[in-house]
């Protein structure tokens, strides 16, 4: 069987193919799935996609038209699918319930010191051979407070390097871990962590009851010299209430590697393009906010985790087994 693959970056292709080698032949397009490009996939009985897909209901009746039956996306979000009409059209999904959290904490660490640290200002100036400081002071993290909201896998990995700092750590999910609890964590009511803490970093799924998490209360509960990181979805952050408080001269600093309305900009080349979204192109224009294009989980390490375990899906579907990454199983 040949598996069509979607949205396939240059750096992973390699990994792909050969993963796939042995098991099934697969065709690799750096074009991202969505109504216009659905078409392609006829005749491909399995598809793997990314974390920017359409499979929204029209693209998934698209699909399922043209003979798909199987969906293996390579990400561990699978808010972009529509699983009540893909298990209506007796379509198979499976998603990567898992890979190397330290690659997305380790991005979101390094988000977190480039703000504090004026890294991409100071590295412009020189260039530049300005090597004035003016502007570049940062603060010590240690002895400071992280607050993380979401203390999963990946939300663990970033308090241990908090822990590291030597900060103090608050905590705030639906349930304590308690590997962050030997760490010294203490679980707060999101209203208190976000008052108290010098540092706050997002770690949990995007779904209708996170969605806009950090809304206009939660921004303006947060302390004015405070660093907001977010490696996890876009939708945690109300990005419109987040611009009126940068403008209001708010915040140590801002990274943000994911996007609200990223679908149909994040991974592809806009640098000669009118940039539409007008609250994006109002972000970036503040000095201290740094925005990157989704690429916390871009480690060899975890891309590599993250096509063995879409390889493993489809050889689940084709052989008639089932695990835990299975988010609709065969019909």
């Amino acid at each position: 069987m040949e598996i069509l693959a979607f949205g396939v970056q240059a750096d992973e292709k390699p990994l792909i193919e050969r993963a796939f080698a042995g098991h099934h032949e697969v065709r690799c397009l750096d074009v991202f799935l969505n109504e216009d490009t659905a078409p392609i996939a006829a005749g491909y009985e399995a598809i793997s996609t990314s974390v920017n897909a359409d499979l929204g209901a029209r693209v998934l009746e698209l699909l399922a038209a043209g003979g798909t039956r199987m969906v293996a996306q390579r990400s561990t979000g699978f808010n972009n699918i529509d699983l009540d009409v893909a298990e209506r059209l007796g379509m198979t999904v499976a998603r990567v319930s898992y890979y190397s959290p330290y690659a997305v904490a380790e991005f979101a660490w390094a988000l977190a010191m480039a703000v504090n640290r004026r890294i991409v200002r100071a590295s412009t100036r020189t260039r530049d051979f300005d090597f004035r400081l003016d502007g570049l002071m940062g603060r010590d993290m240690y002895g400071r407070t992280a607050g993380v909201l979401g203390t999963g896998k990946i939300g663990e990995a970033f308090a241990r390097i908090a822990h590291g700092f030597g900060m103090r750590l608050l905590g705030w999910d639906v349930a304590e871990n308690s590997a962050c609890m030997e760490l010294g964590m203490r679980y707060v009511p999101k209203d208190q962590l976000l008052a108290d803490s010098d540092l706050v970093s997002l770690h949990v799924p995007l779904m209708p009851e996170t969605r806009h998490l950090i809304d206009a209360p939660a921004l303006k509960a947060m302390r004015d010299d405070a660093i907001l990181v977010n490696s996890s979805r876009g939708g945690l952050i109300d990005t419109a209430a987040l611009v009126a408080e940068l403008r209001e001269g708010r915040f140590t600093g801002v990274g943000l590697d994911v996007y609200e309305a990223e679908a149909g900009l994040f991974f592809l080349d806009k640098s000669l393009e009118a940039i539409e979204d007008d609250t994006l192109a109002r972000l970036v224009t503040f000095p201290n906010v740094l925005v990157t294009s989704h690429q916390a989980y871009y480690t060899v390490d975890a891309v590599g985790q993250i096509v063995d375990a879409t390889v493993r899906n489809v050889l689940d579907y084709t052989e008639g087994r089932r695990s835990e990454n299975v988010l609709v199983p065969r019909s």
